[in-house]
């Protein structure tokens, strides 16, 4: 048998496992250990003496993935950017940017919902988990909502998709995965997902001014803040400034010359910051213990997906299966942006039934060379490419694409986490209002992913600066 048939039978049994509630991470690892020994067991032509040799082999190949892979320096990024939300939320800081953007922004139609977007943004940029700023908001945001008639559904909906920016806006975890998985620079991938993210929060805020001012009742402005009440909101926000401004010059240097170090420094100084942030508001040992242990569940699950996918990965090196698939992606008379668009669309379907983390890591692999291939390759130039960008521009471009879908994929039925997530911390609201709540952000974020891929600058500009 060759080596592709073997990679898509055993490709189709790990689905097949995900699809029937076994853990990304348990599937793919097997998946992939099953792999290697079928093919090192094929080119032994299926002798019984040879069985113990192939096992020999191939988990010795599996075996030295998780400590060469995660010893990265870049994903030590990961831990960082967790136990800055964390110790954000202790700080008072979630509390102290939703009445920041309350007080500036409320006397918009619909001001508290476009808030509270903003302030999970602001969130986002210290944090970089979607599930914790989703969990944070639930408490913060939806009472506030509800106090002034706003449809309970709707308001889990407005923090379920306020929490999928934190997925963009850096620091962001999962665009130091997609970083590591296909190998580009973590500063630039960093850098790159400014915009989008600013761009997806006032496109989820013009959504909602248009909801109010066309439907009656919808969602009154809240008015009454004096000037001197809303610059008094702004000195309890700032430390949010500053920890952004550490790591953009710890990426990028806008002032020239180089970065002042690696985001990883970048990303330690601002969990330090935050750190006596909450410190001097008064964060108790047990709240600080329970930062440290909620950051090492969240790292530690995100590290196993990570190894127990890149076995896997291994596995599909030794199958083929990623040459292949560009190959033939490339051979399609279709035009390449079509292509493009219609592996988006995949990703939607695909992010119905899988956790963002996960979907990414087990498709780039594929997914990624064949995109690669349909610009013209990696070391391709501008003027030569299809998409006009170079290799690792397009890198970078088609990352957010594929984290902007992650997004998507975070609020849609029938495992979109984030909707758990707000229905879990509210008792008076089921998984389906949330689900109902957020159908409106689905127009907006289509909107979003046809302007970043139809006007690339958008996501390029920043990294080209760098």
């Amino acid at each position: 048998m060759e080596p592709t048939d073997i990679g898509l039978i055993v490709s189709g049994g790990m689905l097949f496992l995900v699809v029937f509630g076994m853990r990304v991470a348990f599937a793919a690892g097997l998946a992939g250990l099953v792999g290697l020994i079928w093919i090192f067991w094929e080119k032994k032509d299926y002798d019984p003496a040879d069985f113990a040799w192939a096992l020999s082999v191939a988990v010795k190949t599996a075996g030295q993935v998780p400590h060469s892979k995660i010893s990265s320096q870049a994903l030590s990024l990961i831990p960082t950017f967790i136990l800055i939300g964390y110790l954000a939320y202790y700080a008072g800081l979630t509390k102290a940017l939703f009445e920041a953007a309350k007080r500036w922004l409320a006397w918009v139609p619909g001001g508290l919902a476009v808030s509270t977007v903003f302030a999970t943004a602001g969130f986002a940029a210290v944090s970089g988990a979607s599930v914790a700023t989703s969990a944070v908001f639930a408490r913060i945001a939806i009472p506030e909502m509800l106090k002034i008639g706003y449809d309970k559904r709707f308001a889990a909906g407005v923090v379920a998709a306020g929490g999928t920016l934190a997925s963009l806006i850096p620091p962001s975890a999962i665009l130091v995965i997609y970083a590591i998985i296909v190998e580009q620079d973590v500063g630039k991938l960093l850098l790159a997902g400014f915009i989008p993210g600013a761009f997806s929060a006032l496109i989820y805020a013009l959504l909602i001014i248009g909801m109010a001012v066309t439907i009656k009742g919808f969602g009154p402005p809240v008015t009454g803040f004096t000037w001197r009440e809303r610059f008094a909101s702004l000195p309890p926000a700032l430390p949010i400034v500053f920890v952004v401004m550490t790591i953009i010059l710890f990426v990028y240097n806008p002032f020239g010359g180089d970065a002042w170090g690696t985001p990883t420094e970048g990303g330690a100084i601002g969990a330090f910051v935050v750190f006596l942030m909450a410190l001097y508001q008064g964060m108790r040992w047990s709240q600080l213990r329970d930062a440290l242990l909620e950051t090492a569940k969240l790292s530690v699950m995100i590290f196993t997906i990570i190894w127990g996918v890149l076995i896997y990965v291994r596995f599909l090196g030794f199958a083929d299966l990623p040459g292949v698939f560009a190959d033939w992606i490339t051979s399609l008379t279709m035009s390449p942006m079509l292509i493009l668009v219609c592996i988006l669309l995949a990703y939607a379907v695909l992010g119905m039934f899988m956790d963002a983390i996960g979907m990414l890591l087990l498709t780039l692999p594929v997914v990624y060379p064949a995109v690669m291939a349909l610009n013209g390759g990696e070391a391709v130039s501008a003027a030569d490419s299809t998409f006009g960008m170079s290799g690792p521009m397009c890198a970078i471009w088609f990352g957010i694409l594929v984290v902007k879908m992650a997004e998507f994929c975070l609020i849609t039925p029938p495992i979109g986490l984030n909707c758990f997530v707000v229905a879990g911390v509210r008792d008076d609201l089921s998984v389906q209002d949330v689900f109902k709540g957020v159908t409106p952000f689905f127009i907006a974020d289509g909107i979003t992913i046809a302007l970043l891929v139809a006007f690339p600058m958008i996501v390029l500009w920043l990294p080209s600066l760098a």
